[in-house]
């Protein structure tokens, strides 16, 4: 593998400068956006990819509120013990926001929930079908916690009828304790992975289960081929890899800047492992271009969604 990466300094590399897309869709998509006041995490997060996926088609919502019960080092997401309660409208605006937006690829996230009796998993399902139910031809990928590791209630969110479950392992093992909060864990993330991926095979669809882990965090090259052995042996097929960026100065900071080639070198390192569908480089984030990591859908009348590459 080659040794390139740049040590963190004042400047960021050339390499995570945004190159912005100048697509007409993504100008018709930001101002229907502000005219409707529809949230997604891509314009509240500052996604750098931002232009690149709403031109494509693709967006990102986070449900379930805006305040986490876990606070990991690496995420910006404010934290508390009791957040508000459950929007029980949310599922329908958020599949309202979806067909406004004419989405190909509507991606759902959301904060922990760890405060409700079933971390959040029935407005999961809810969010699902209200979705499925107003766009029918818009295929749905799921990033979801880990539920503490109660199979019982992923279940409840892997019935619901996604086209992709994604949860992300986020580190290596090693550095998991120092920047994922203290209630999550490498080994019932992994267990989680192989449950979703195992439903995916009942399913008749091998490739179902979705990870994503990022890198710059003081990991070593062994470290994230190890990783890979994991997720593959997990029954992860569909993989993100992308470069740490610290949110504050109050976050766990920026080990290095880890080099495209290192990233191509990634790549081929989870293709050799059977990950089939890998998406790895500085600007990769969890939904980057989701859409080619999605499977064509069959809408009600049989006929193919077509994606475009």
């Amino acid at each position: 593998m080659p040794a390139n990466h740049e040590k963190v300094g004042t400047h960021k590399p050339e390499w995570l400068k945004v190159r912005l897309h100048n697509d007409p869709r993504y100008a018709d998509v930001a101002a229907l956006v502000r005219r409707h006041d529809l949230h997604t995490i891509c314009a509240s997060g500052r996604c750098p990819n931002i232009s690149a996926c709403w031109s494509r088609g693709t967006a990102t919502f986070m449900i379930g509120g805006e305040v986490c019960t876990r606070a990991c080092r690496f995420c910006a997401t404010r934290s508390a013990a009791a957040p508000a309660p459950l929007d029980r409208n949310e599922p329908v605006r958020i599949a309202r926001s979806v067909a406004l937006m004419g989405l190909r690829h509507a991606v759902i996230t959301s904060v922990d929930r760890d405060d409700l009796p079933d971390g959040g998993a029935e407005h999961w399902a809810e969010t699902v079908r209200a979705v499925r139910a107003l766009n029918p031809e818009t295929t749905i990928e799921l990033l979801i916690p880990d539920f503490s590791g109660d199979i019982a209630l992923l279940e409840v969110v892997l019935a619901s009828g996604a086209d992709i479950v994604g949860h992300n392992l986020e580190t290596v093992s090693k550095l998991t304790p120092a920047v994922r909060d203290r209630r999550a864990s490498y080994q019932t993330s992994l267990d989680i992975l192989r449950h979703i991926a195992a439903f995916g095979r009942e399913r008749g669809e091998p490739a179902w289960a979705k990870s994503g882990m990022m890198v710059g965090l003081g990991e070593s090259r062994d470290d994230v081929l190890g990783t890979l052995d994991d997720l593959a042996a997990a029954g992860v097929r569909r993989l993100t890899i992308g470069q740490y960026l610290q949110p504050t100065v109050r976050h766990y900071p920026v080990a290095e800047y880890v080099h495209p080639e290192v990233f191509e070198a990634y790549r081929a390192a989870a293709e050799e492992r059977g990950i089939d569908y890998v998406e790895s480089g500085p600007l990769v984030r969890s939904s980057y271009r989701a859409d080619r990591l999605a499977p064509a859908r069959r809408n009600p009348l049989g006929t193919v969604t077509a994606r475009d590459e």
